[in-house]
């Protein structure tokens, strides 16, 4: 049989050296680990016999706490199949956790304010409060850093889940010249969809200087360091930091996720409470 090459999605925090990252493969497994920038270093972390919606996850500023919509059709718990819950990355313990009604919802993501805009939830006791993702394409780039290029085709007002247009974004190097480029090329459907599309986004990373693009055809998800590094996720499975300088790319760092196997465990006790 061909190897099935992993879906990868990540999301970094705003305020921490670590990425979260989300590994679907076989396609009823999800799986999450830690990405720790400072240390090179990846922590796998809790697999889930279910599909995990990144596109509609968040992780907190700190990098601590992960809010990730889920849904398991064999859950059992009183919140149904599909529930958003928050755990501590990379575990999926679910330390506080809701239903929803069904997978036609946007998903959360944390905020410095106490509180929930649309639901009535008791006070977090940790520093962070929830709102709902907005429905718009790249939401979770968008709050951070990365905005809607010039040419980006304009929202169709009647378009109320932001899904028939090609939405173009960009992100400069922090500390350096070039700019990353993303384009959604279109909804791919299915239950994933195709060509590693993530929650059926199809999506094309490019780096731009001045004015000359170089298409990344190896490369799922893209995003900058701190410091101005490219991370990426291949489309051969591997996490990647790619030093980009003005005439070469040279790998810093990389760790191949492509042949993980389902290995479902229990939480460490520091992850099962907050």
């Amino acid at each position: 049989m061909q190897q099935v090459v992993p879906r990868i999605y990540c999301i970094p925090a705003t305020q921490a050296p670590v990425v979260a990252v989300f590994r679907r493969g076989p396609s009823n497994w999800s799986h999450i680990g830690r990405w720790d920038l400072a240390t090179h270093r990846y922590e796998p972390g809790a697999w889930l016999g279910g599909r995990i919606f990144p596109r509609r996850s968040d992780l907190s500023p700190d990098g601590q706490y992960l809010c990730y919509f889920a849904h398991k059709p064999s859950a059992t718990w009183e919140h149904g199949e599909a529930y958003v819950a928050l755990s501590k990355l990379p575990w999926l313990k679910a330390l506080h956790a809701f239903g929803t009604c069904g997978t036609w919802t946007r998903g959360y993501y944390f905020t410095e304010a106490d509180g929930s805009d649309d639901r009535p939830m008791e006070k977090l006791p940790i520093p962070y409060g929830l709102r709902s993702i907005p429905a718009i394409q790249f939401a979770n780039e968008r709050r951070r850093g990365w905005v809607e290029a010039e040419n980006s085709p304009a929202r169709d007002p009647g378009d109320a889940w932001d899904q028939h247009r090609n939405a173009r974004m960009r992100k400069p190097q922090p500390c350096g010249t070039r700019v990353l480029c993303v384009d959604s090329v279109g909804w791919a459907g299915g239950e994933f969809g195709v060509d590693q599309a993530v929650d059926g986004l199809n999506v094309r990373y490019s780096l731009e200087l001045n004015g000359d693009r170089e298409l990344l055809e190896d490369v799922q998800w893209a995003d900058w360091s701190q410091e101005g590094h490219l991370l990426v996720g291949t489309r051969s499975g591997r996490l990647q930091i790619r030093a980009c300088t003005h005439d070469s790319a040279k790998t810093l760092f990389e760790v191949d996720l492509s042949n993980l196997e389902p290995n479902p465990t229990p939480a460490p006790i520091w992850a099962q409470s907050w």
